[in-house]
């Protein structure tokens, strides 16, 4: 049976493994929320890799909050930099495989077709520079890892676009929601999926990954669709308005749609609206 540590466990990635480790009775998961684990601590880290042993480590801890990291650019660094590179000193000494999540914001944005895995990196926010600092520290480290760039993650669980959109459609907001960028949204029970698939199939092509749905959307299609699968009586619908620019703190790329070529032969990928209709169906 294969032992897996999971940081972050409290998070809307971390949530999503826990439900459905029933599933998989071949792995026997450890879910550590930063009151059991605070990866930002290298002393704490090593003790608790010394205490057990883990073949995985997947790492769903991360700092998220995209503008509030333009003010606190220390802390930002601190939870997606200095902790990754603590967890990939432990699972080097202690022989244990990382599997650690980045995402779509370690590039700028300005490439018009989907980023490979390969492509020039040059974060133009302080999130999406901690986070890239983050891989390369891994990097550095040692090479048993799994990084796996994913981008606009939501879920049932925990704070997220989707579920702000889903609130506010329901009481009759006034929604104006940009188009200035392009991506792809991605249920995080898809990329729960993946991380599964890995461990369980022993992967050991490590390396750099993108995952996301398939298919690409602005902020405002994707809220569009959201609206679309509530199923909304024409007396109760929200007010919906495309803006072409919308003033952040933090400057996003415009473009950060994934290629999925590498990951499809770990997993199958979907669109990113069947997996959008698949959450809501079972949680609406």
């Amino acid at each position: 049976m294969k032992t897996v540590l999971v940081t972050g466990a409290n998070g809307q990635l971390g949530q999503c493994i826990q439900k459905i480790q029933t599933q998989h009775t071949d792995i026997a998961f450890h879910f550590a929320s930063i009151n059991e684990l605070d990866i930002t601590d290298t002393k704490k880290v090593q003790e608790f890799f010394e205490n057990q042993h883990f073949d995985y480590c997947v790492n769903c801890a991360a700092y998220t909050n995209v503008e509030l990291a333009e003010d606190e650019e220390d802390k930002a660094f601190l939870v997606n930099a200095e902790a990754a590179k603590h967890l990939a000193e432990a699972c080097k000494k202690h022989n244990t495989t990382l599997i650690h999540i980045s995402t779509d914001y370690v590039f700028d944005g300005e490439k018009t077709s989907p980023y490979v895995e390969t492509d020039a990196t040059n974060p133009i926010s302080v999130y999406g520079a901690s986070k890239l600092k983050g891989e390369t520290y891994i990097q550095e480290v040692f090479d048993a890892y799994f990084i796996i760039r994913t981008s606009w993650l939501y879920a049932e669980f925990g704070k997220n676009f989707y579920k702000t959109m889903v609130q506010k459609a329901k009481e009759k907001a006034n929604l104006t929601i940009t188009t200035e960028q392009t991506g792809t949204p991605t249920n995080a029970n898809d990329l729960a999926a993946l991380i599964v698939k890995i461990i369980q199939t022993n992967n050991t092509d490590y390396g750099i990954y993108h995952f996301s749905n398939d298919g690409e959307a602005t902020w405002y299609d994707f809220t569009k669709e959201i609206i679309q699968n509530l199923h909304l009586a024409e007396a109760d619908q929200p007010s919906l308005k495309p803006v072409d620019t919308y003033k952040t703190k933090a400057a996003r790329p415009k473009n950060s749609v994934l290629d999925k070529t590498k990951v499809r032969n770990i997993i199958e990928t979907i669109s990113w609206q069947e997996s959008l209709r698949n959450l809501m169906k079972n949680h609406q």
